[in-house]
C-alpha cells in the first residue's frame, strides 16, 4: 500500500511540476512582442510623457480629464498597442495600457481598478480592448457604470453573460471585414448585448492582427489595406468616443 501511495505521490508531484512549468514557460513563448515600427511610440516628447512601467502610461503635457484604458489581446505584449495609445495621447487623452497576468485579460479583468484609483484627476474614463481584452473590457464596463463612461471594442464583443443594453455610456464596436478570428457573424450577434446607439464601425479590408503591431496571427485573413490605414481608423473611432464622452460629461 505504501508503495502505491508513493507512486501516486510521485505522479501527482510530476503533474504539478509540469503545470507550473507550463504556466511559467508557455505564455512567454506564445506572447507576441511589438514590431520594430511600434517602438518609437514608446519615446517621450515635449507633448507626451511615456512611462514604460506596469501599466504603460502616455500623459499629454497639456493636462486632461479624459482617460483611456486599453486591455491587450491574448498573448500580445502591451507595447504592441503603443502607436494607437500614443496617438490618442497626442489628441489629449491620458492613456494606460494594462499588462495582464500570463498575457491573458481573463486573469486580470479588474486591473482597470488600479489605473482609476491612481488617477483621480480623470473624470471621464473610456475602456478599450482588443479581442479577448475587449471581452473583458466589456465586462468591466458592465460592472462599473459609475466610473466607466466609454467602451470601445476592437475586434471584440461582450460575452453572453454581459448585458450592456441598458448601459448609458458611449459605445463603439470597431471591426475588420476580413477578420478571420472575430468574424462578421460574431459582431452581428453582439448587437443584442450592446446599447441600441452603439456605433458599429466596419473597417473595409481590415483584419484581426492590424489592431496592433505584433505581426501576423494564425487563423487570420490577409488584409487588403495597410496596417497604418487600419490603425488610423481604429484611433479615429476610439478618439470619437472619448470626445463624445467629454462633451456629454
Amino acid at each position: 500500500m505504501r508503495s502505491v501511495l508513493r507512486i501516486v505521490g510521485i505522479v501527482l508531484a510530476a503533474i504539478a511540476v509540469l503545470l507550473v512549468a507550463a504556466i511559467l514557460i508557455v505564455p512567454p513563448i506564445l506572447t507576441k512582442g511589438p514590431m520594430p515600427e511600434a517602438l518609437p511610440a514608446m519615446e517621450s516628447s515635449a507633448t507626451v510623457t511615456v512611462d514604460d512601467g506596469r501599466p504603460i502610461t502616455f500623459t499629454p503635457s497639456t493636462g486632461t480629464t479624459s482617460g483611456v484604458i486599453i486591455y491587450p489581446g491574448a498573448f500580445v505584449e502591451p507595447r504592441s498597442y503603443a502607436p494607437a495609445a500614443r496617438a490618442l495621447a497626442e489628441e489629449g487623452a491620458f492613456v494606460s495600457i494594462v499588462p495582464m497576468p500570463f498575457s491573458l485579460a481573463i486573469l486580470g479583468a479588474n486591473r482597470a481598478d488600479g489605473v482609476i484609483d491612481d488617477h483621480p484627476e480623470i473624470a471621464n474614463w473610456t475602456i478599450a480592448g482588443h479581442s479577448l481584452g475587449g471581452v473583458m473590457a466589456a465586462g468591466y464596463a458592465a460592472d462599473h457604470h459609475d466610473t466607466i463612461g466609454g467602451l470601445v471594442l476592437w475586434a471584440s464583443y461582450p460575452q453572453d453573460g454581459d448585458d450592456l443594453t441598458n448601459w448609458d455610456g458611449e459605445a463603439a464596436s470597431v471591426f475588420g471585414t476580413l477578420d478571420g478570428l472575430t468574424t462578421l457573424d460574431d459582431i452581428e450577434g453582439s448587437r443584442v448585448r450592446l446599447p441600441a446607439d452603439t456605433v458599429f464601425a466596419a473597417i473595409e479590408g481590415g483584419n484581426h492582427a492590424y489592431f496592433g503591431w505584433y505581426g501576423d496571427q494564425r487563423g487570420d485573413n490577409m488584409a487588403t489595406i495597410t496596417r497604418d490605414q487600419q490603425q488610423q481608423l481604429v484611433i479615429d473611432e476610439t478618439a470619437a468616443v472619448v470626445r463624445r464622452l467629454a462633451d456629454n460629461g
